[in-house]
Formats: C-alpha cells, sequence, structure tokens
C-alpha cells in the first residue's frame, strides 16, 4: 500500500491515538505512517465490544440472580480471567473460584474484600454493590 493510501476512517479510538502502519513511499521504500481507522478493522472491534457488553450484562444478571457473587461482573468488567485476578490479588485461582459463589464471597473477611477491591480499582461498597465509577 502506498503512504497516501493508508485508510483515515474515523473511529471512536482515531479521536483518541493514530495506529502505525507500513507503507511505501514514492521511492517503493517502506516508511511508517499514522491511521486513524480503517472500516474493516472498526467494524470488527465494535462486534467484539458489542460481545463484551453482553457478557458484563449477563454476568450482571447472574449476580442479581444469586447465582454468582460480584467478581463475574467485576472480572467481565475489567476483562480478568482466573490467572489474571490471582495475580493481582494473591489468591490461589481455586479460592477465586470458591469466592465467585454467592455464599462463600458473603463470608470474606474485610481484607480479603480489599485485595478484590484493589485488584478492580473500586472500594469494597461499590464491589458488593457492582457500581463502577469511572474517572
Amino acid at each position: 500500500m502506498k503512504k497516501d493510501e493508508v485508510p483515515q476512517d474515523l473511529s471512536s479510538l482515531g479521536k483518541i491515538t493514530k495506529e502505525v502502519c507500513y507503507a511505501t513511499d514514492s521511492e517503493g521504500k517502506y516508511v511508517a505512517a499514522l491511521s486513524s481507522g480503517w472500516d474493516v478493522k472498526i467494524t470488527a472491534l465494535d462486534v467484539a465490544w458489542g460481545d463484551i457488553e453482553k457478557r458484563i450484562a449477563a454476568a450482571k444478571q447472574k449476580v442479581l440472580n444469586n447465582e454468582a457473587s460480584p467478581l463475574l461482573f467485576f472480572m467481565e468488567y475489567r476483562l480478568m480471567d482466573l490467572a489474571i485476578l490471582a495475580g493481582y490479588t494473591g489468591f490461589w485461582q481455586w479460592q477465586i473460584k470458591r469466592h465467585l459463589k454467592p455464599e462463600v464471597f458473603n463470608k470474606l473477611s474485610t481484607k480479603q474484600l480489599e485485595k478484590y477491591a484493589e485488584a478492580f480499582n473500586t472500594k469494597v461498597e461499590d464491589l458488593k454493590t457492582m457500581t463502577v465509577h469511572e474517572d
């Protein structure tokens, strides 16, 4: 692709950042060029974020139905899996699996809840109520 043909389709990320692409200049040499977006990539990202939003909504409903603890909601919201959350909290993965059960979560100590709250960048009370404050 030639440098002047690098896609400049505006995306939501294009307002914040630009992506480095490699294209050929007038002499046929590869050079770095900035792109604010590409329709195909924008569509793919929109589909992926739509799927993530559905997973967050499903997790929230499970918590409201008392089928899971608020940890599930925050794991989906923060795009974390068991391994990542274990790394942030110091809990074993099997412990986190247990803490995903509402009856176990409700018995966690303040210290344990504080570890989770810190990992999710929230307060303990917000963790319990699935309240999200974005700064």
